[in-house]
């Protein structure tokens, strides 16, 4: 388990409308190495609002159709869902990625 790999969830929430919806880990790896039971997921919608908290995706990293990854959404989930191997990010779309949670968390600069 990787961070940056996306996995298909099915019933991913009482909340989420879908029965199953793609999520991307985007907890840090030294967290994903241990035993540690659940990681920090961003879902992954098929629509794009073009807000900064908001990656775009698509059949480069794994998927049927064009997507974003929103990361207004993060949720917590258990290892154990992320059976369903879809894809990986780019290292230039981790960096996007990156940006998003900066932008997300509202996290200052130093």
């Amino acid at each position: 388990m990787r961070r940056g790999e996306l996995y298909l969830v099915r019933k991913p929430g009482q909340e989420d409308p879908k029965r199953q919806r793609v999520f991307v880990i985007v907890s840090r790896q030294a967290l994903l190495d241990t035993k540690f039971s659940s990681v920090i997921c961003a879902p992954v919608y098929s629509r794009h609002d073009g807000l900064s908290t908001q990656v775009r995706i698509g059949v480069e990293e794994g998927l049927k159709q064009d997507s974003s990854i929103h990361c207004d959404g993060l949720v917590s989930l258990p290892k154990s869902m992320l059976t369903r191997y879809v894809g990986r990010l780019s290292e230039q779309k981790i960096q996007e990625l990156n940006h998003a949670l900066w932008n997300a968390l509202d996290l200052e600069k130093d």
